[in-house]
């Protein structure tokens, strides 16, 4: 672990994110879940900007697939051709043997985390990456559940046990680093093309009793 450590430019309760030391993690947002998981076109959403940020950034994206033989591949408008790894599973945390070797050869030390379900898949997985040392960003506006209620329970536990709960858009500026860099015009074009449906996000826009609008 200590090695990782080193890796890392920020270790520490800031949650500074760099592009080169971090992975993106996609966990289960699979076809079969469309008709059950709440705002599951705002999952959709995230999932498609923050893969695009991935590809522009030269970020390394991992996808999981909880057993999809029965539950359907990822959903198609989610562009995951660049991702580094896509693993079938079935037990619930991504924290798969395969992706495990994975990110110990990518020796990255902060992973970007989003997707279903957030008190199931998103929380193992979030506390297995926890144990082995790696500092965790879970995407608010990118992880749901069939029912509402349990996503904010959820993610007050990721957050007690040491994650950093973020915004993908936070995410995607903070990775970017500089309105003066070669990538910057590509990720203000692609913030501005999900601006509408940001705004739509059911996950981000909530009532004042907390209740998803």
């Amino acid at each position: 672990m200590a090695s990782r450590a080193a890796i890392s430019t920020v270790r520490s309760s800031l949650g500074r994110l760099n592009s080169k030391t971090t992975a993106f993690l996609l966990c289960d947002v699979q076809e079969k879940f469309r008709s059950s998981i709440h705002a599951f076109e705002s999952v959709v959403q995230v999932s498609q900007k923050l893969s695009a940020t991935s590809k522009i950034l030269n970020i390394p994206l991992i996808v999981t697939e909880q057993y999809p033989r029965g539950l359907g591949s990822t959903a198609a408008e989610i562009p995951i051709d660049h991702a580094v790894l896509l693993d079938s599973k079935t037990m619930f945390s991504m924290i798969t043997p395969k992706v495990a070797e994975k990110l110990e050869e990518l020796k990255v030390g902060s992973v970007v985390l989003y997707g279903i379900e957030a008190h199931v898949c998103v929380l193992q997985t979030c506390l297995d990456l926890l144990e082995r040392q790696f500092e965790v960003h879970v995407v608010a506006d990118g992880v749901s559940s069939m029912n509402w209620p349990e996503i904010d329970i959820a993610l007050k536990r990721m957050a007690a046990c040491g994650a950093h709960v973020v915004s993908s858009e936070s995410v995607v500026f903070q990775l970017a680093g500089d309105a003066k860099s070669p990538s910057f015009p590509a990720i203000r074009d692609l913030v501005k093309e999900h601006q509408q449906a940001a705004r739509q996000n059911k996950l981000l826009f909530k009532d004042t009793n907390g209740a998803n609008l």
